[in-house]
C-alpha cells in the first residue's frame, strides 16, 4: 500500500470562524479553522481543520460550506501546564461540496502503539479505545486516537500491540469531563476516530515499521 493511501480523510461542511494563523515552517504559513461537518444522525461535529496559506481564497471564510481531502494529523501542545496529543484535519485539497457524498469520511491503516482500553458505560454499551500509529512521509508518523463501539469494541480488545489494522469511520468530536486532583471538574472536548469497520491484515509488520526510528510520541511540524 502507498503510504499516502495509509491516511485517508474527505470531510464537507460550514467553516465557523475566521481561519486564524496557527503556526509557520520554513516559511510557509498554516491557518485554523473549524468546520461545523454534519453526522448522518443530524448531529453535528465542529472540528479543527489546518490549511496552508496556498489553499486560502475567498471561499476559506466563515458561512462557507467546503470540501475537504487530506489526512489526519497529530501533535503535542502543552496545555495548563501538561502535554496533550491533538488532532486536526490536514486539508491538502479543496472540492466543491458534494451534498450526495457521506460529509466525513476516514480511512486509516497503522499499527496498535499501546495495549487497548474496553469498558462498558453505566448503560451497558461497550467500548474500546485504541491508539493506532500511521506512517507519513520523511519518516514521521502520526498517533490518531480511535473508538469501536459494541461488537466491534469486544474485537478490538483482543487485538495486540503491533498488530496492524485498517480501520473506516468518521472523524468526530465528543465532549467529556474531567476530574482534577482538587476535586474539581473541567469540560473538554476529545477528538477521535469512531469506528464503523475495523479489520486486522494478515501480512505481518512490526510497530517499528510503523514508528520509524523514534518510538516515543513526539511533537512534531503538521507540514
Amino acid at each position: 500500500m502507498m503510504e499516502t493511501e495509509n491516511n485517508l480523510l474527505q470531510l464537507c461542511g460550514v467553516i465557523e470562524n475566521t481561519p486564524e494563523v496557527d503556526h509557520e515552517v520554513f516559511g510557509e504559513k498554516f491557518y485554523r479553522l473549524d468546520l461545523k461537518v454534519p453526522r448522518l444522525s443530524g448531529a453535528s461535529d465542529i472540528l479543527p481543520v489546518t490549511i496552508s496559506e496556498r489553499l486560502m481564497n475567498s471561499e476559506v471564510a466563515p458561512g462557507i460550506r467546503i470540501g475537504i481531502a487530506g489526512q489526519l494529523r497529530s501533535y503535542n501542545k502543552v496545555i495548563s501546564g501538561s502535554g496533550r496529543l491533538l488532532l486536526t484535519a490536514f486539508a491538502q485539497q479543496l472540492d466543491p461540496p458534494d451534498d450526495s457524498a457521506n460529509p466525513n469520511i476516514v480511512q486509516l491503516t497503522g499499527a496498535i502503539c499501546k495495549p487497548p482500553s474496553f469498558r462498558t458505560t453505566p448503560f451497558g454499551r461497550e467500548i474500546a479505545d485504541l491508539m493506532l500509529a500511521v506512517n507519513r512521509a520523511f519518516g514521521k508518523s502520526d498517533y490518531i486516537p480511535c473508538i469501536a463501539w459494541g461488537r466491534t469494541a469486544r474485537y478490538a480488545a483482543s487485538l495486540q500491540v503491533g498488530d496492524k489494522l485498517k480501520i473506516q469511520g468518521r472523524f468526530q468530536s465528543r465532549e467529556y469531563q474531567k476530574q482534577l486532583p482538587d476535586g474539581s471538574v473541567i469540560n473538554r472536548i476529545a477528538y477521535e476516530v469512531s469506528i464503523s469497520r475495523l479489520s486486522c491484515l494478515k501480512e505481518e509488520m512490526s510497530l517499528a515499521e510503523h514508528l520509524g526510528e523514534n518510538n516515543a510520541l513526539p511533537p512534531s511540524p503538521m507540514a
